[in-house]
């Protein structure tokens, strides 16, 4: 008797495994492709943030002793960062330079982030600024 039991509660149960299977492989999968694209989102963000940087670092240093080429250099600083770090991460970046008055310099960088799920559309914003270096000589 206990016999017939167990062998009516196992087929009872033999397609739970499948069931199973079937209804948390979706979740699995967006939870893998969910992971994925916020490491691709975040490693692009800090590849805008350091190309912002870099690019401000070489305005600030030269704006003083060449007023308007400083732009053309602090492009192609940040061009050469992007390139490096991160090409196929930073899709798109439209650069402009930031000068708010005469004492300041900066670079702003918006770019658009590869998707892992179909009509997504992310975008990633990095801006660095600060005072242009100058350095005058003492009088004695």
């Amino acid at each position: 008797m206990r016999a017939a039991r167990r062998a009516a509660a196992a087929r009872g149960d033999s397609g739970m495994t499948a069931i199973e299977f079937v209804l948390l492989t979706p979740v699995l999968f967006f939870m893998i492709f969910a992971t994925v694209q916020f490491a691709l989102y975040f490693f692009a963000d800090h590849v805008a943030q350091a190309a912002a940087q870099a690019g401000a670092r070489k305005a600030r240093a030269t704006a003083d002793e060449q007023p308007g080429a400083w732009r053309g250099e602090a492009q192609d600083v940040v061009d050469s960062y992007i390139q490096q770090l991160g090409p196929q991460l930073v899709l798109g970046p439209d650069v402009k330079m930031l000068q708010p008055d005469q004492n300041t310099v900066g670079v702003e960088i918006e770019a658009r982030v590869p998707t892992v799920f179909p009509g997504l559309d992310l975008t990633v914003h990095a801006q660095s600024a600060g005072p242009v270096e100058r350095f005058v000589q003492e009088e004695n």
